[in-house]
This record gives C-alpha cells, sequence and structure tokens, in this order.
C-alpha cells in the first residue's frame, strides 16, 4: 500500500513564521527593527507566532491520561531542550562579560535579578519563551481534557490574557501568555475538525472569506498581538479577531490548495526547532564579538544585508547534527517507533 502524499501546507507556514522570526531579530541587533516599511510587515504578520500553538491543535490526537508519562513525555520533548537550548546562550552570552564589561566600564546591556523568575528566556537565548510556553500549555490541556466539556472555558482566555496584560502582566515566567496560546491551541483542533466534516471545495470558500476579512479588518481597525509580550496594541477586539481569521483562512487556503513543496521554504518549516533554538546565541557571539573589537553592528544595514543569508545557511548547516542531540532537538528514539518531526508533533 503506498504512503499518503505529504501535504506542505503547514511545512509552508512554518518556514514563513521561522523566517520572519529570524529576520526581526536580526533586525532587532542591528536596530532597524522600528523603520516604516519593516513595521509595516509586523503589522501584516503578528500572528504567526501564535500560528505555532493552532498548529499543534490542528495536528494534536489526544493528550493522554497517565499524568506521569505525560509529563515526562512533554518534558523530554519540551522542557529539557529548553533548558539546554537555554543554558547554551547563556554561556555564549557571559563568556563576554568579563571582556567587554572592562572594556566599556560596564556590561553593555542592563542586567536583572528579577528576570530569574519572571521571564522565561534566558539572557543569551531570549526567544526559548517560546518552548517553556508551549510546555506549560500542553500541561493546562492536559488537565483541562480531564473534565467533560471544560474545554469551553478557553472561549474566555483572550480575555483573560488582555486582563493580566491591562495588570501589568504579574503572572511568573512569561506565563500571562499562556491562556491565549491554550485558546489558538483549540483554535487549531476546531479548525481540523471543520477540515475533515466539510468538503475541500467548501473550506476553500470559506477560508478565501476569513482571508479577506483578515485584509478588511486590518486595513480599517488594526490591532496587533505580541505574544512574546503578552502585548496587546491598536484595536484589541480585532488583533485577536484577525489572527483567528488569518490562521484559519490562510491555513485553510493551502490545505484545500493541490500539495506542492516549496523547497527551501518547507526545509526550514520542517526542521524550524533547529532554526529556532540556535539562532538568537549565534546573534550574541556576532554582536559580542564585533564589541570586543570596538565595531559596533547598530544601525547598519550593512550587517542586515550580511546576517540574514549567514544565519540561515548555518542554522541549515546545523540541522543534521542538532536533530540527532535528543535534549537540544527533543526527538528521543522510542523503541516502538520512529521519532516524530517537530512539525507534526501532538
Amino acid at each position: 500500500m503506498g504512503t499518503r502524499e505529504r501535504n506542505h501546507a503547514f511545512d509552508i507556514l512554518c518556514g514563513i513564521c521561522i523566517i520572519r522570526m529570524v529576520t526581526l531579530h536580526i533586525m532587532g541587533f542591528c536596530g532597524k527593527d522600528k523603520v516604516d516599511w519593516w513595521l509595516d510587515i509586523m503589522q501584516w504578520s503578528y500572528f504567526f507566532m501564535s500560528f505555532f500553538f493552532f498548529k499543534a491543535g490542528y495536528f494534536n490526537k489526544g493528550t493522554g491520561s497517565n499524568d506521569k508519562e505525560y509529563l515526562i513525555d512533554r518534558s523530554k520533548r519540551l522542557l529539557i531542550p529548553y533548558l539546554s537550548a537555554g543554558l547554551i546562550g547563556a554561556a555564549i552570552y557571559f563568556s563576554f562579560y568579563p571582556h567587554l564589561s572592562a572594556k566599556y566600564k560596564g556590561w553593555v546591556e542592563p542586567l536583572r535579578v528579577e528576570h530569574i523568575w519572571t521571564n522565561s528566556g534566558f539572557y543569551g537565548n531570549g526567544p526559548v519563551w517560546f518552548l517553556f510556553s508551549f510546555f506549560c500549555m500542553y500541561i493546562l490541556v492536559h488537565y483541562i481534557e480531564k473534565i467533560k466539556h471544560l474545554h469551553w472555558i478557553v472561549v474566555s482566555f483572550p480575555l483573560i490574557s488582555y486582563l493580566l496584560w491591562k495588570w501589568g502582566n504579574p503572572l511568573w515566567m512569561s506565563a500571562n501568555n499562556l491562556f491565549i496560546a491554550t485558546f489558538f491551541f483549540y483554535l487549531g483542533r476546531f479548525w481540523h475538525v471543520l477540515m475533515q466534516r466539510y468538503t475541500k471545495k467548501q473550506m476553500r470558500y470559506l477560508s478565501i472569506v476569513l482571508t479577506l476579512a483578515f485584509i478588511s479588518i486590518n486595513f480599517m481597525i488594526p490591532g496587533k498581538y505580541v505574544m512574546s509580550y503578552n502585548e496587546f496594541s491598536g484595536n484589541h477586539f480585532t488583533a485577536v479577531l484577525d489572527a483567528i481569521f488569518a490562521l484559519c483562512g490562510l491555513s485553510g487556503l493551502l490545505l484545500t490548495a493541490p500539495s506542492f513543496r516549496i523547497p527551501g521554504l518547507c526545509f526550514i518549516g520542517q526542521h524550524s526547532m533547529v532554526y529556532f533554538i540556535s539562532h538568537y546565541p549565534m546573534l550574541y557571539f556576532y554582536r559580542f564579538m564585533h564589541l570586543s573589537f570596538g565595531r559596533s553592528i547598530y544601525n547598519r544595514w550593512e550587517e542586515v544585508v550580511i546576517l540574514i543569508p549567514v544565519v540561515f545557511c548555518i542554522c541549515s548547516w546545523f540541522v543534521p547534527y542538532i536533530e540527532k542531540i535528543p535534549w537540544l532537538s527533543g526527538r528521543w528514539k522510542s523503541a516502538t517507533q520512529p521519532p516524530v518531526p517537530l512539525n507534526e508533533r501532538n
């Protein structure tokens, strides 16, 4: 029996998300993240970090029944890579501390002790907050599913995230975004149910309507939600509504279209974990090496032009090596089945 052809819809969207994220961080390191045209790009793509939670819900086949086994499994897939990648980033970051502190009569960035418990990102690898939020989200979903019909409570979760933002995001370890992350997880699960229940033609029409609604609302009543900071701006209601329309509409259009593969983009999407955990320590190493020789990369367009291809090329080269390291990639070998790619994990 032949194997079913892989649909690359989520590989494509995942690849776009990773390219956006890495480029955003490069622009930030080079002090170019506030230019007008870049802010416009961010306004039209702010929902992409939510896409990972949406995708996880779409592919989810259950959240397990045994508490201990489930906790161990999620810890191996997410918590251990979170700690490993974070500590590697911190090691690179603080290895420059003695030299740069002496050279510039103080550390080049403010260090806060409370960062240890308020922020789930590490100095040297801040974006790993995402892995910790992913881990916490799965644990929350696991216990929600234990009580019949309790999952309907997630309809209120965007409001809870909004209230937490209004209250100054008081939860420790960046947990303020946990509720809206869980909401997008269940949105992905709901969208998968619809994709199975209705015909491809019907879902294509619905996806077109949702995509057009996203475009219209973002033009007329723009809102924006930044998941890393659990931060709302513009119209707060449409920030969530437009993300719903965009995630469902764009994924639906690709899922109902003829399956096709975009080689480089799909490769990045299929191996997103490597790009995710590797790029930020790389950027800090590059920046601090330049500062060690008295040169700043800040406000230099040439550095953007250099860093974008170099970072993606190095991360691509890392792929086969990092994916063989389970405590970094989360790909633990099983005696009964092969490891599941990150792009399709539950």
